[in-house]
């Protein structure tokens, strides 16, 4: 997540967690290729009992799998293709100073959402990621768009398919996450929620982290190489 964990500029493309203050076998597709729309609607809600328990296992194992919105006006669902992990201990994680009212739901079991503002205009959308009272997370950066197009366009201003996820900003926007999402379990019904794998990941790359200026150096940011989802400047996208 960012910091409050990876947070996303104006620009959609960072993560400022210190601003509050694999998979299964790959699949051969070209990293442009349309999905099938009958796989992207068959949907299986994760279980808990599949998600890591330590958090940068949460953070690679996140890419492929799909978020699914069901807010109003209708379903919006994308392809997770980047991750940053914020680690107990982490100082550039909102949950370094401890629990507090604001970000009480890090420290919840793995699988529920922390949901913060940032830059005074854009939510991001986190992944609570170990056992309760463990303050750590996993934003979510990027995704592909799969369902609900023409929903995520409307709240995103008809933006390029390319654009409606491509930064964590953004992402949260499309999906029409706010505070009121924060907390959210994402493996029980619910408007917000987890999906298993729409397609196994190609090639994972890594990176230090986006837009924090605390433990900047450490290599906890996961993508899927070649994704044209992905945000970051190309000299982290190699």
């Amino acid at each position: 997540m960012t910091s409050p964990r990876a947070l996303a500029p104006k620009s959609h493309s960072t993560s400022p967690h210190d601003h509050e203050s694999s998979h299964g076998p790959q699949s051969p597709r070209g990293p442009q290729s349309q999905r099938e729309p009958g796989a992207a609607r068959r949907l299986r809600r994760l279980r808990r009992a599949e998600l890591p328990y330590d958090t940068v296992e949460l953070a690679n194992f996140l890419l492929g799998c799909v978020i699914v919105s069901d807010l109003a006006p209708g379903r919006a669902a994308a392809r997770i293709v980047e991750t940053e992990a914020y680690l107990p201990g982490d100082a550039a994680a909102h949950s370094f100073r401890g629990q507090t009212a604001r970000n009480r739901t890090l420290f919840m079991r793995r699988g529920h959402a922390y949901v913060y503002f940032i830059y005074g205009n854009h939510y991001c959308l986190n992944v609570s990621s170990e056992r309760p009272g463990i303050g750590a997370g996993v934003l979510l950066r990027a995704a592909e768009p799969l369902l609900g197009l023409d929903v995520m366009g409307a709240r995103r201003g008809d933006a390029p398919r390319r654009d409606l996820c491509r930064g964590p900003g953004r992402l949260a926007e499309a999906l029409g996450v706010g505070r009121a999402q924060d907390g959210d379990d994402l493996c029980a019904p619910g408007p917000l929620w987890l999906a298993a794998s729409a397609a196994a990941p190609g090639a994972i790359g890594s990176s230090a982290r986006i837009g924090v200026s605390k433990e900047a150096d450490r290599i906890l940011r996961f993508y899927e190489r070649n994704s044209p989802y992905v945000s970051g400047p190309k000299r982290l996208n190699p």
